[in-house]
């Protein structure tokens, strides 16, 4: 699978820790999807996968997620476009 970001966003405050969101799209899927990051220190993440705007077909979403369960450089890289989004 291939990615394609769209946007980022990422803040950080002592009380809730990393928070942002990457949109992207993935090759041959009809619909965008955002992932919401989540971090106490920035090392361990948590996150949830969702459709962007419109609901899509769930075999593709959950394709997406085993994907990025799977594929550290995948996940690594909506992490890395969060983090350069972040606002400091």
């Amino acid at each position: 699978m291939q990615l394609k970001v769209q946007g980022a966003r990422m803040a950080h405050s002592k009380e809730d820790g990393y928070m942002g969101s990457v949109v992207f799209l993935v090759d041959g899927h009809k619909e965008a999807y955002e992932i919401f990051l989540q971090s106490d220190s920035g090392n361990d993440w948590n996150y949830s996968l969702l459709f962007h705007d419109e609901p899509g077909d769930e075999e593709e979403i959950t394709a997406v997620e085993e994907w990025l369960e799977q594929d550290d450089d995948a996940f690594d890289a909506l992490l890395e476009a969060a983090e350069e989004a972040l606002d400091e």
